[in-house]
């Protein structure tokens, strides 16, 4: 089947999968429920017929605001091949944001999953006179349910079975799909309008990086608003590889062990989070079992997927596997075989201790304006730089500007801003190039390195410039750190607001009787500043010494998508941060 469209995946399961009994699942009351490629297939159909039916026309919009769940796809594709556009929207953002985003796009329909979201947006979308209706996915009193536009179409299907496929056959590659509004760390949101062939040209390219098929399983817990998890969710079902939905992000772990998947998409913090949880496990290790874990966290720590290993370290790490790193797949399902992650930089340290221990985690880059992946480790090929983001992606171009920021070119390039053509100017120049606002480089003339955010840069006083990013990155290695942001532009030098791994600070307090009443206490306590400035200090004797984080302040709270500091996708939002904590930042520079 030659996919062109994103619902071609339709008659591509038909061709290919029609026997596939799990080709999409999620839990339902505590059990797995399994939706086949033909109960897909019919379901989708049923929800284009029921569209049309309510009078919905090639262009018009619906919004969604779910967690990920089979009938995410259903109205997807449902969707698609009636030429309706699609605005997915993350389930955590601000009312104010839905308003905006919703005033900005006019969708005729929205559809929430559950009760919460319902309360949320029903005021917003009585005040809209663009949205006509609203529905739930889950079953809510006084709410209609999504199962309607399905009934509608099951009854209407002889009527409107001509009109559907005289419109799908009508629908171009190049024609508007989506509009995906961004999270954006600063300004209000802006939509991305991406293509068929934007998104399918990333998918089909996906192909090529790894070996799984329809005889594997994968977990999908990154919400599908997000374009990487979109893409991915779309490439999975290209080539069979079963999907199962988390129940949600807290349960991921039982569901790594229900599932057993051999593949799953991810963000580096998540990964960092596994990481501090089993380093903790083997702190709290006694003896000879303590010594065991931590031999082969080190040799973990050397590994490296392009470089020859002797014949005495692949002995060593035999054993390492069978002693301690089988435990660690065993955290995540058994099975395996790959952790593909984007969003934000992945710690080089994870990537050689995850690798060493037979679970290759590999660093992709991209945007949404990208489709998203402009570049990816690659497994297949095993053209693996731990450090870099991997080659660039087939069928993509990448140039590095004389500024060093990274440029892109291809036919995974945004259509542009919906609404926003001198934005979109901005972005694609004349010739094409897709500005991404990051600065990299190429090492090897093959793998391309993130730096750093064009716009994140900075210059202190004595006019040396400081990558935040990098610093960032290094300071979040200790278990002791959660998030941080460092500061200091215009300034003499570099300092740094800190959000403290609160977890792993109360066992340390524990274990070295400090006594707090709150975490305001905790934060003012001098043993506890002290323990700070160590870890600083252990950072800046891997930095320049312009770089070095002179001063820092621990603050009381957590940094959440849902308190604002951070996006949806776990990207920090710096003005906010600069604004939330002003007179903590007057403070570390005795400005009043």
């Amino acid at each position: 089947m030659n996919i062109k469209r994103t619902f071609d995946i339709l008659p591509n399961y038909l061709e290919n999968f029609p026997d596939k009994e799990d080709a999409l699942a999620a839990k339902e009351q505590g059990i797995w429920v399994k939706y086949s490629s033909k109960q897909y297939v019919e379901t989708a159909n049923y929800v284009s017929y029921g569209l049309l039916a309510l009078g919905l026309k090639k262009g018009d919009r619906i919004a969604t605001v779910s967690n990920n769940r089979p009938e995410w796809n259903f109205m997807d594709m449902g969707m698609s091949q009636a030429g309706i556009i699609h605005i997915p929207i993350y389930p955590t953002i601000s009312a104010d944001e839905y308003a905006y985003i919703l005033n900005h796009a006019k969708p005729k329909i929205v559809i929430v999953s559950d009760k919460l979201l319902f309360q949320k947006i029903q005021p917003l979308a009585e005040k809209i006179s663009a949205i006509q209706k609203l529905y739930t996915y889950n079953e809510i009193e006084g709410a209609v349910n999504w199962q309607e536009i399905v009934d509608i179409g099951k009854k209407n299907e002889e009527k409107y079975k001509n009109e559907l496929e005289k419109i799908r056959s009508g629908i171009l590659p190049e024609e508007l799909v989506t509009l995906i509004y961004t999270s954006g760390t600063t300004g209000n949101p802006k939509g991305v309008m991406l293509s068929h062939s934007n998104i399918v040209s990333n998918f089909l390219s996906a192909r090529n990086i790894h070996p799984f098929n329809d005889s594997h399983r994968t977990l999908s817990f990154l919400p599908l608003c997000h374009i990487l998890e979109r893409m991915v969710n779309y490439h999975f079902q290209s080539v069979g590889v079963s999907i199962y939905y988390a129940e949600n992000m807290g349960t991921i772990a039982d569901n790594l062990k229900e599932v057993k998947p051999q593949v799953f998409i991810s963000v580096p913090r998540l990964i960092e989070r596994v990481y501090d949880k089993i380093i903790q496990v083997g702190k709290d290790l006694k003896g000879i079992k303590k010594s065991i874990f931590f031999w082969a966290v080190n040799l973990g720590l050397k590994f490296d997927y392009m470089k020859k290993r002797g014949w005495w370290y692949n002995f060593r790490l035999k054993i390492a596997r069978k002693l301690v790193f089988e435990k660690w797949k065993a955290a995540l399902g058994g099975q395996t075989g790959l952790i593909i992650v984007g969003g934000a930089a992945l710690q080089p340290r994870l990537s050689r201790v995850f690798g060493a221990a037979g679970i290759p985690v590999l660093e992709g880059y991209g945007l949404t304006e990208t489709s998203p992946v402009i570049a990816v480790n690659n497994l297949v090929s095993r053209e693996i730089m731990v450090g870099t983001v991997g080659p660039v992606f087939e069928g993509v171009e990448v140039k590095i500007a004389d500024d060093g920021e990274i440029l892109c070119k291809g036919p995974n390039v945004m259509l542009g801003y919906y609404n926003e053509p001198e934005l979109t100017k901005e972005t694609i120049d004349e010739d094409g190039w897709l500005h991404t606002g990051d600065i990299g480089e190429m090492v090897d003339g093959k793998y391309l390195k993130i730096t750093d955010r064009k716009k994140e840069i900075f210059k202190l006083s004595s006019g040396k410039y400081i990558a935040p990013q990098v610093i960032e990155n290094m300071l979040k290695e200790s278990l002791f750190i959660e998030q941080v942001m460092v500061i200091g532009e215009n300034e003499k030098f570099a300092s740094a607001i800190i959000s403290p791994n609160f977890q792993f600070l109360h066992n340390w307090c524990a274990l070295h009787d400090v006594k707090f009443r709150d975490n305001f206490e905790l934060i003012c306590d001098q043993k506890v500043i002290s323990r700070y400035q160590k870890e600083v200090n252990t950072i800046n004797k891997q930095l320049g010494l312009t770089e070095q984080i002179k001063r820092f302040r621990l603050v009381q709270e957590e940094w959440t998508p849902q308190t604002g500091e951070l996006s949806p996708t776990l990207k920090l939002r710096r003005n906010f941060v600069y604004e939330k904590y002003d007179e903590l930042l007057k403070g570390i520079y005795n400005v009043r």
